[in-house]
């Protein structure tokens, strides 16, 4: 049963470093795109913004469908753990 628990711990740790990174990388982007649109609005710049927009796009859904590509298909146990969570809620 141990090793079992230890499978487990080490792909939960893995999946929450995957997680991280994603979200850092998110971040990132998303205050590099926020840092462009200043620039762009202080600098006048109105032509540059069309295409921070572009971008903004490009990423946003690249990032829609690296989460749905990485999002795995709930499990039997995780559907009745969210059942029983949810009864102890209401």
């Amino acid at each position: 049963m141990s090793v079992s628990i230890s499978a487990n711990l080490q792909a939960l740790m893995t999946q929450v470093a995957q997680n991280t990174s994603v979200e850092g990388s998110a971040v990132t982007l998303i205050q590099g795109l926020v840092a462009e649109i200043n620039n762009a609005v202080g600098s006048g710049d109105d032509a540059a913004l069309p295409a921070l927009t572009a971008s903004l796009s490009q990423s946003a859904t690249a990032l829609a469908a690296a989460v749905a590509a990485n999002t795995p298909a709930p499990t039997a146990v995780a559907a009745a753990a969210k059942v029983a969570s949810a009864k102890v809620v209401n």
